[in-house]
């Protein structure tokens, strides 16, 4: 099919917009910037016009964009082997078997691979209802503020509003929610450490009265749904309720692995070994579509006489695998994940300096390189500038406002649901940069203190 007339006079942004879906959004808002180039902290535009990427995309291009190690070892690979079912063995995947072994927690001993985050979450809730199906315990259990993907089991698991969008009853049954440790707006009302930490708690209590619960899924720390860190008791906590419980415990790595929080996935900041743990983006650097379920020993040997329900055209790719070994090379050679918690510091103090001089700020959180400011209307309040339905409606977001300010002027930052801004620049980056990028955060948020209620300080 050759173009129409009327696309051949459209922009390439035009043209788009028009014959392409963006997702997660009203599409009529979709105007999307052309990109064409790529390297270290930065990208760069059609029309030439450069900016410095505040937060590795959606927190996945953790070693930079163009990351040139990678990008060799893709090409050297293609020039091999470049493609194979997963039904065969490749040496490549051999070596990088052998490397995921060295940083994975240690209990982990079996692995599947895929291509994104959704499907590996998927994955994983295949794997625990067939092993659990003699005994019917099909459900699992998740949090309200949570993004576990867009495929069909991932979308039920995500208790955000973009499940809220497109759930239809019964779709995926047996997925149950349940309070976060969300200590800034806490669920419960109480207050932190006297609260006793009863969100974990709910756990046990949901667990005994739910009947029939396989697992339970978490993000170690939240990641598009506002970067929520848990109090120092609560995965620790978790996994004794779990084992309690005979119920198993899944850690959501997809956007917290591969040193995004300062060690090489969440759950090493508590030291917690999870049953399972699944995770994509920086598997690869960002730089190829790539996602692994890891397994305990006793998932691994129930599957050695029970039928495997999972495998996909493109899994365990060739290409990926050597992605994959030269990402773990490139987060060695460099102690870039030591640096990430050494960084972290550093840009924590700096996010805490500017909600101190701006009104709209109302909570900074985070860990290693990955934090959010929330903003509101009212601090004493808490009152947000936007609501769940407002972004489901296609509404112009204050952090969607903030967000533009900021490409504006150089600098990209991914807008988390629904009041937060996202804060995870590639671990590669320098202070300057760093600097440079929160001082355009600091101009740009004169727009939402701007439409702040200035009587509501705390």
């Amino acid at each position: 099919m050759t173009a129409s007339p009327q696309d051949a006079a459209k922009s390439d942004s035009e043209f788009l917009k028009a014959t392409n879906y963006s997702g997660f959004r009203v599409e009529g808002g979709w105007k999307p910037i052309i990109m064409v180039r790529g390297d270290g902290m930065q990208l760069e535009d059609e029309q030439g016009r450069k900016y410095l990427d505040f937060s590795s995309q959606p927190s996945a291009v953790n070693l930079g964009h163009n990351n040139k190690h990678i990008m060799n070892a893709i090409k050297a690979q293609a020039d091999k082997l470049a493609y194979v079912g997963v039904g065969f063995g490749t040496d490549v995947r051999v070596e990088f078997t052998k490397r995921l072994q060295q940083v994975v927690p240690e209990n982990l001993v079996k692995f599947n691979f895929g291509n994104s985050g959704s499907e590996a979450n998927e994955a994983a809730v295949k794997m625990v209802r067939t092993y659990f199906a003699r005994e019917g315990r099909t459900k699992i259990i998740t949090r309200y503020n949570s993004y576990h993907g867009w495929t069909a089991a991932a979308t039920q698991l995500t208790g955000g509003p973009r499940r809220m969008a497109t759930e239809t009853t019964g779709a995926f049954p047996g997925i149950v929610h349940v309070p976060d440790p969300y200590c800034y707006r806490c669920p419960f009302g109480l207050k932190y450490p006297e609260c006793n930490v009863a969100c974990v708690e709910f756990f046990d209590y949901a667990i005994k009265n739910e009947g029939n619960v396989g697992a339970v899924m978490v993000e170690p720390v939240t990641g598009a749904s506002g970067v929520v860190v848990p109090p120092k008791e609560y995965l620790p906590r978790l996994r004794e309720i779990t084992e309690e419980n005979d119920v198993l415990l899944i850690a959501d790595e997809v956007l917290t692995g591969w040193g995004r929080t300062g060690e090489w996935f969440g759950v090493d900041n508590w030291g917690v070994k999870p049953d399972m743990l699944t995770t994509a983006k920086g598997i690869s650097g960002g730089q190829f579509p790539l996602a692994m379920t890891a397994t305990n020993g006793a998932i691994a040997e129930f599957f050695e006489k029970n039928w495997f329900p999972l495998s996909g055209t493109f899994s365990a790719h060739p290409l990926g695998m050597a992605a994959g070994i030269a990402a773990i090379e490139e987060y060695q050679k460099d102690d870039l994940i030591p640096r990430a918690k050494e960084m972290g510091t550093y840009l924590g103090k700096r996010l805490e300096e500017l909600k101190s001089r701006h009104r709209s700020v109302g909570d900074v959180r985070g860990l290693g390189m990955l934090w959010a400011l929330e903003l509101v209307k009212n601090r004493k309040t808490k009152e947000p500038f936007d609501t769940p339905q407002d972004y489901l409606a296609g509404k112009t977001l204050m952090v969607s406002k903030v967000a533009s300010k900021m490409m504006s002027m150089g600098i990209f930052v991914y807008t988390g649901v629904v009041s937060h801004l996202i804060i995870s620049p590639p671990l590669i980056v320098n202070m300057e940069q760093l600097d440079r990028c929160l001082g355009v955060l600091d101009q740009a948020l004169a727009v939402s203190d701007g439409e702040a209620d200035p009587e509501g300080q705390s």
